[in-house]
């Protein structure tokens, strides 16, 4: 076959989705000459609305989309601002201002988005063309050449469409220093070398996206209900519903649609019970029976539906000095229940950005490559760890919040703290909290183990209560302070309060549990905790009074 003479680039990225685009601006940011090719399946535009799943961000992702890579005016403008987390405890249920609500009266200091993925990838795709990146869509990838002698890498692919330099079918080739698989789970790179690898996570997902709000808010006249929060824009909250083995996620989308999404453990709900959408609103009417009843006049309106079996992917490795990386999905998933996708796809970004940067300017990649390997593995099994048989505890409105303030404070006084800081690739930080990190991680993994063991005690009392994460004013601080400049004297100080916090929080967890199960087996959690420098015990609770007090059952 004759093939058109191979171009070199310094970089190709085998993927324009959202990893792909963002890495590229970001590589373009730090490498204003970098010769930067992206090859992507799709045509551009993408369909908005129904496109991908993955809308909802937290704080690192946010963070990086708007001011890492200096995205914010568009998030402003054609995006949804997110009114955080809400949990109701709705199993069953159509009287939503009965249940326990788990979430915030007002929106907390540092925020996220509501990405409609096919506007803000129809945007990177233009931008990253604007940023002068060569972007061609409508490509598929046949083969990888992969070099481990330091001669660059060969990629070839076939237009499925004509260009202006390319004809419907042709085949081309171009090669670069560095290849960067951001296919998603085509995972072209982990295919070649074997580097797929599965995990302990079995969970399934089905989702859906209906053509119009779905408005929590007008579930509930009840005046009392309304004041809770100091607007009716529950809406805009990334809502779940919860019982045991599963959750539900309503998430708006600027184009004005609602993406719907169900996802379960198959030991309580298999996915053949939910595999079209007949079926999943069938399941709908009986375990969330008011959100049914929302979309059973909108049948009409459905605009997709998609599922998949086993979602949560581990891989061997991601980042390689042979200068070759995996980017977001093509990598590693974990789970969707606290939208930690884009916070992966900004961390590893950022490390095989900064791999591209030292090899381009001459340095010796080995060793970093190898401790950003070993972090990015450890953020990636302590985030496992919150959601590995833990679906029993979601329908559990006394054990269900304790986990989401554990984890919350985690995620904000740990992972986010770091890479707001810029501490990700800087070795000096990484040094300094190695140990603090470590022990911090063993005392979450003994938290998670802890909380499901709480479960198997519970009254599972559904109060009729709001859960106002706004109205602790340690938890909004918290949240507050991810945001601050600090330098790395205050970073340590910061880190070694969350560490304290993390103790003082587990020990009242402790505390309640044999006062409340005197017959559950807590040394494990206790040993941690002694581990961790030993038990705190300040002098206000941590927690609301229905978390530490004996509840009146609604």
């Amino acid at each position: 076959m004759h093939l058109p003479p191979a171009r070199t680039h310094d970089v190709i990225i085998m993927g324009g989705g959202l990893a792909g685009l963002t890495l590229a601006l970001q590589l373009r940011q730090r490498l204003p000459g970098l010769d930067i090719q992206v090859l992507e399946r799709r045509q551009h535009p993408v369909p908005e609305a129904a496109f991908k799943i993955g809308e909802s961000t937290v704080e690192i992702g946010a963070h990086y989309f708007a001011n890492v890579l200096g995205l914010k005016d568009h998030l402003m403008d054609a995006q949804l601002k997110k009114f955080g987390f809400r949990f109701f405890f709705s199993e069953g249920r159509r009287d939503i201002d009965a249940v326990t609500e788990l979430g915030a009266s007002r929106p907390l200091p540092v925020g996220s988005w509501q990405l409609d993925r096919g506007i803000f990838e129809n945007f990177l795709g233009q931008e990253v063309q604007r940023r002068g990146i060569g972007f061609t869509d409508g490509c598929t990838i046949r083969d990888i050449q992969m070099s481990g002698s330091g001669d660059p890498h060969e990629v070839r692919w076939t237009a499925a469409s004509p260009t202006t330099d390319q004809a419907e079918g042709s085949t081309h080739s171009a090669s670069a220093r560095w290849v960067i698989d951001a296919c998603g789970r085509a995972g072209l790179i982990k295919k070649k070398l074997g580097l797929a690898r599965e995990n302990a996570h079995a969970a399934h997902a089905v989702w859906f996206r209906i053509a119009d709000r779905i408005v929590p808010d007008d579930w509930s006249d009840d005046p009392a209900w309304q004041a809770r929060c100091v607007s009716r824009t529950r809406w805009l909250s990334t809502n779940h519903l919860v019982g045991a083995g599963y959750w539900v996620w309503l998430i708006p989308l600027s184009s004005g649609s609602h993406s719907v999404g169900i996802v379960a453990d198959p030991r309580w709900h298999p996915l053949e019970t939910m595999n079209t959408f007949d079926k999943a609103m069938d399941w709908l009417a009986k375990h969330q029976p008011r959100l049914f009843d929302d979309l059973e006049p909108k049948r009409d309106k459905l605009q997709d539906f998609a599922f998949f079996r086993r979602f949560s992917h581990d891989c061997e490795q991601v980042f390689s000095s042979q200068r070759w990386a995996l980017a977001g999905d093509a990598g590693r998933f974990l789970d969707p229940f606290y939208s930690p996708g884009s916070d992966f796809i900004a961390i590893g970004n950022t490390y095989i950005t900064d791999l591209v940067a030292r090899d381009t300017e001459g340095l010796n990649i080995g060793a970093r490559t190898a401790v950003y390997e070993q972090v990015f593995r450890s953020f990636y099994d302590n985030t496992l760890a919150l959601y590995v048989d833990q679906y029993g505890i979601f329908g559990d409105p006394e054990i269900l919040p304790l986990k989401v303030f554990w984890d919350y404070t985690y995620y904000w006084g740990v992972l986010a703290r770091l890479f707001f800081h810029g501490g990700l690739t800087d070795m000096e930080t990484l040094t300094q909290v190695r140990d603090q990190m470590g022990t911090m991680q063993q005392l979450n993994l003994a938290m998670q183990n802890h909380v499901r063991g709480m479960c198997q005690h519970s009254q599972k009392r559904n109060q009729r209560v709001l859960l106002d994460q706004a109205s602790l004013p340690w938890f909004a601080e918290l949240n507050r302070s991810i945001a601050d400049k600090v330098d790395n004297a205050e970073f340590g100080a910061r880190l070694k309060t969350t560490a304290v916090r993390l103790r003082e929080l587990a020990t009242e967890i402790l505390d309640r549990t044999a006062r409340e199960y005197p017959r559950m087996d807590c040394s494990a959690l206790r040993s941690a905790i002694d581990l961790a420098g030993g038990p705190v015990r300040g002098g206000e609770s941590l927690l609301f009074p229905v978390l530490r007090e004996d509840p009146v059952a609604a």
